[in-house]
């Protein structure tokens, strides 16, 4: 519980504006493989204690509808379907690789300031990005420019 109340005192100092999925624990531990796990983690703690001291400072936190977090990419919008053990988000359509849990942070970052009327600019990760061709070819029936 320390560790919580640590780790949630350090997020509230550093950001203004914090995202969390609003996952369904409950329902989550009805799943025999991950409930273990899931109660072991108490991931409920560290959300309840992150929202209570960013009220308190004055920041914002809000939590997102989780699905396809990690299945949709962070750069296109597509869904690029992938089983839990594959760690590597690798989108056929726009070339984008990068950690599975870094497109899934950014896609809940964009929700939550979605949901909350803050605008956004492209963000890219600093670190483990890579752009390489598109594996599938799509007709563009518009253009940017």
């Amino acid at each position: 519980m320390d560790f919580h109340h640590k780790l949630s005192r350090e997020l509230v100092e550093k950001y203004d504006f914090i995202a969390f999925e609003d996952l369904k624990i409950k329902n989550m531990l009805r799943n025999h493989h991950l409930a273990k796990s899931i109660s072991d983690v108490s991931w409920n703690m560290l959300q309840s204690f992150t929202a209570y001291k960013a009220e308190w400072a004055g920041k914002v936190v809000t939590f997102v509808n989780p699905k396809n977090t990690s299945q949709e990419c962070s750069s296109c919008g597509k869904i690029v379907k992938k089983i839990l053990n594959i760690k590597i988000h690798n989108c056929p359509y726009c070339g984008l690789i990068l950690d599975r849990h870094v497109n899934a942070a950014i896609n809940i970052l964009h929700r939550g300031m979605k949901k909350v009327g803050l605008g956004y600019t492209d963000l890219m990760p600093v670190r483990g990005l890579a752009q390489v061709p598109p594996m599938i070819q799509e007709a563009h029936e518009f253009s940017r420019g």
